[in-house]
């Protein structure tokens, strides 16, 4: 199964992929955004690269899951279109959103991101610069990181191998 935790960047996608993940019974893989275009070298942000680096985390994401994994995408895929090409080809898929204010992602953002989109340098930012594509119909809901029901909701769904397929 595939469970892709969107929202904007600072809204909390990886402590909830991440607490979920620690919580799992079942053997499972987080890919979080940040870390996988540091591994990838794929650090670019213009719409081509942006779309790129979507294709390769769609990819692995479903190359994990037919390995039997529970995958963990905590990414923004500022585009629904990002979302549902792996939806069409995952066995199982959940999508979350991840909410938060401008004010807590600001709060929140250790890297100065949205600083740097009201000064003008960082235009590529999604839900500054750039347009952020909320979920049409998210199976789950979730007010940011710290969000304890979505985080147990999330736990029991990927723990269990009766959830219908997509």
């Amino acid at each position: 199964m595939i469970a892709w935790l969107t929202g904007p960047p600072a809204s909390g996608k990886s402590t909830l992929a991440r607490r979920v993940r620690d919580r799992l019974a079942r053997p499972s893989v987080l890919l979080d955004s940040d870390e996988m275009r540091e591994a990838l070298g794929m650090r670019g942000y213009s719409p081509a690269e942006r779309d790129a680096f979507y294709q390769v985390l769609g990819e692995l994401a479903l190359l994990f899951e037919r390995q039997g994994l529970v995958v963990l995408v905590a990414a923004t895929a500022s585009k629904c279109s990002y979302r549902d090409t792996v939806r069409a080809r995952a066995k199982r898929f959940l999508e979350v959103h991840v909410r938060a204010s401008t004010r807590d992602r600001e709060a929140r953002d250790s890297k100065g991101l949205y600083a740097r989109a009201r000064a003008g340098d960082a235009p590529e930012l999604p839900g500054a610069g750039v347009s952020y594509e909320e979920p049409e119909a998210p199976e789950l809901t979730a007010e940011g990181g710290f969000d304890e029901v979505a985080a147990e909701t999330l736990t029991s769904r990927l723990g269990s191998d009766t959830t219908p397929p997509q």
